[in-house]
C-alpha cells in the first residue's frame, strides 16, 4: 500500500507509525485510518520489531479524531479503498498485537485521537501536550473503549468529568490521573519513546506477548460494548442533532443544543 496519511518506518527495533495531516491537526478519515491498519499489521509479522510507536507530524496535535471538516465537506468522514470504516479495528489492533505499543504525543491528543492513546500499552507525552474528549461538543461520543476501558484507567470520576465536560487537560494533569507514564520536554516524546522500545528489546518477546495478552484478559468483554456502540453511533451519524455539532465546529461558533433537550 502507498500511504498518503500516515508514514511509516522502522528504526532499530521500533516500528514508527505518524500520524501524517498536520494541516489537520492529524484527524484521521477513512484512508487515514486503513493506512495505519495495514501498517500495525506490517509491524506484527516483521521479527525485526519489538514495539511500535505512534505519534503524529509536527508538534501540534499527536491526532485530534475524526476530520469534522472532512465530514461537513462531503457528508462522511472518507472511504477506505474497501468502503469501510473501520476504527474499531484499528483500535483493536493496538491491543491485540503481540508486541508494546507506545504513544509519542505532541500537542493535542483529542476526541479518537484520545482514545488510542488511551489503548496503547503507555504513554510518553511533551510538555505542550493536550489531552480531552470532544464528542459532546459536536454530537458525538465513545460509548465503548473510550468511555469504558478509560474509566478502568482513571476511574469513574475522572472519566465521566472528561466525557461529560470536554475540558482540555495538561501533560502534568494526566500524569497525575494515570493517563501518561513520563512528561519530556517539547520535542522530546518520539526520542524518548524510542529509548523505550530499545529498552524493551531486550526481553523476551514471548514473555510480552503473554502478560499483554493477561492484560487484556480483564477488559476483552469491553469488545462487545464496543461493537454495540459503534452500531449505535453508525445509525446516529446523519441525525439533526450531529449535524448542528458538527457545523458549529466547522463554523467555529457554539453549538444551539438546546433545542434537541
Amino acid at each position: 500500500m502507498e500511504y498518503t496519511d500516515i508514514k511509516y518506518e522502522v528504526v532499530d527495533q521500533a516500528a514508527i507509525i505518524t500520524f501524517n495531516r498536520p494541516e489537520r491537526y492529524n484527524s484521521f478519515r477513512g484512508r487515514t485510518i486503513e493506512e495505519t491498519l495495514h501498517a500495525f499489521k506490517r509491524a506484527w509479522v516483521d521479527k525485526q520489531v519489538a514495539a511500535v510507536i505512534i505519534t503524529g507530524a509536527g508538534d501540534k496535535a499527536f491526532c485530534t479524531g475524526g476530520d469534522q471538516k472532512e465530514f461537513n465537506e462531503t457528508g462522511s468522514y472518507g472511504t477506505s479503498e474497501n468502503g469501510l470504516w473501520e476504527l474499531d479495528a484499528l483500535q483493536q489492533v493496538v491491543r491485540d498485537i503481540p508486541k508494546p505499543v507506545i504513544a509519542a504525543v505532541n500537542g493535542f491528543a483529542i476526541g479518537g485521537g484520545h482514545v488510542l492513546h488511551v489503548l496503547c500499552d503507555v504513554t510518553i507525552a511533551s510538555e505542550n501536550a493536550k489531552f480531552g474528549q470532544a464528542g459532546p461538543r459536536v454530537g458525538s461520543f465513545d460509548a465503548g473503549w473510550g468511555t469504558a476501558y478509560l474509566a478502568r484507567t482513571i476511574g469513574e470520576k475522572r472519566a465521566r468529568e472528561i466525557w461529560y465536560w470536554c475540558r482540555q487537560y495538561t501533560a502534568q494533569e494526566a500524569k497525575e490521573w494515570g493517563l501518561v507514564n513520563k512528561v519530556v520536554p517539547v520535542g522530546q516524546a518520539l526520542a524518548e519513546a524510542q529509548q523505550w522500545a530499545a529498552e524493551v528489546a531486550s526481553m523476551s518477546p514471548t514473555s510480552l506477548k503473554a502478560l499483554k495478552a493477561s492484560f487484556n484478559c480483564d477488559t476483552a468483554h469491553i469488545f462487545g460494548q464496543t461493537k454495540m456502540a459503534y452500531l449505535q453511533l453508525e445509525m446516529w451519524g446523519t441525525a439533526e442533532e450531529v449535524m448542528e455539532g458538527k457545523q458549529a465546529f466547522v463554523e467555529k461558533r457554539k453549538p444551539d443544543f438546546g433545542r434537541f433537550r
